[in-house]
């Protein structure tokens, strides 16, 4: 009987012996886990930065979009008031008016801004000094650079006055805003029918000036030409804007958006044309 209960009690006591071994085991399983788990911690917040990186990007990329499709609703608009302006009265507006005030072109007002304002039905803004920076006379993408004078308005759009311009003692123009070139002299306006060819004519859209990559922003311009010392200094908003491109209608009121490298840089004829009325590349106004 005794031999009986002993095989039983060995076993017993070789059980109770190997438990503290199998518990140092089970703490050093415990203690391991947790090295583990760190681990995994690690991982998944590198994969959540990871997500939250490509989400803020397209977030950004989205945002952008959504700013220039606004401002090519805004360009549309004005390229809207400009057809209705010259169905009426089978001219350009005038880019200024010096003599309005002694009743010369009377339908252009002061300025082409102004023209446009009235053509949308909003005479009474007109008068305001700053419906220029309200409503679809900003772009939404604008930024106005800390560099750029305080005293001068940093103006979202512009017009194509000059055309295709070879600096400041150019006295002819090419663009729709003036029959002459850097003049007090603006008057005649330019009739409709010398528009050679409206939807190769660029007519206004965001305001930048300059030429190859030193472009201006912040005038009521839409130009190309070597020379503008009154737009200094420099600035790269006109690149930031819209991702390195210019939202511009057409005098037949369509609406592309160009890469400025082609508006200000290329230099071949196609480009150079669209500048221009007569619808001619006029390389002898490139800077030499």
């Amino acid at each position: 009987m005794k031999c009986r209960l002993q095989k039983p009690r060995r076993k017993l006591r070789e059980l109770l012996l190997a438990e503290p071994s199998n518990l140092r085991m089970f703490g050093q399983h415990q203690r391991m886990n947790p090295a583990f788990a760190l681990v995994e911690l690690l991982v998944v917040i590198a994969i959540i930065g990871i997500l939250a990186t490509l989400l803020l990007t397209a977030l950004s990329r989205g945002v952008g979009t959504a700013r220039r499709i606004s401002c090519v609703n805004n360009v549309r608009q004005l390229g809207q008031a400009l057809q209705q302006f010259v169905g009426d009265n089978h001219v350009y507006p005038l880019d200024t008016n010096p003599d309005f005030d002694k009743g010369s072109y009377p339908n252009h007002y002061d300025f082409w801004t102004i023209a446009l304002e009235h053509e949308l039905g909003k005479e009474s803004s007109s008068h305001e000094a700053s419906f220029g920076s309200n409503g679809i006379w900003k772009c939404p993408s604008l930024k106005r650079p800390a560099n750029f004078p305080s005293n001068q308005d940093y103006n979202s759009y512009g017009y194509n006055t000059y055309g295709m311009r070879s600096g400041k003692s150019d006295t002819n123009s090419l663009g729709i805003g003036r029959q002459f070139g850097m003049s007090t002299i603006s008057a005649p306006p330019v009739p409709e029918s010398e528009i050679v060819s409206p939807s190769e004519m660029m007519a206004l859209g965001d305001g930048f000036c300059g030429c190859d990559n030193a472009i201006y922003g912040g005038e009521a311009l839409l130009m190309r030409s070597p020379d503008v010392p009154y737009l200094d200094p420099l600035v790269q908003e006109p690149f930031l804007r819209h991702q390195g491109k210019a939202n511009v209608v057409f005098c037949d009121g369509h609406i592309e958006s160009p890469a400025l490298k082609l508006l200000f840089a290329d230099t071949s004829d196609e480009a150079l044309s669209r500048w221009n009325r007569d619808h001619l590349p006029h390389r002898e106004k490139l800077s030499p």
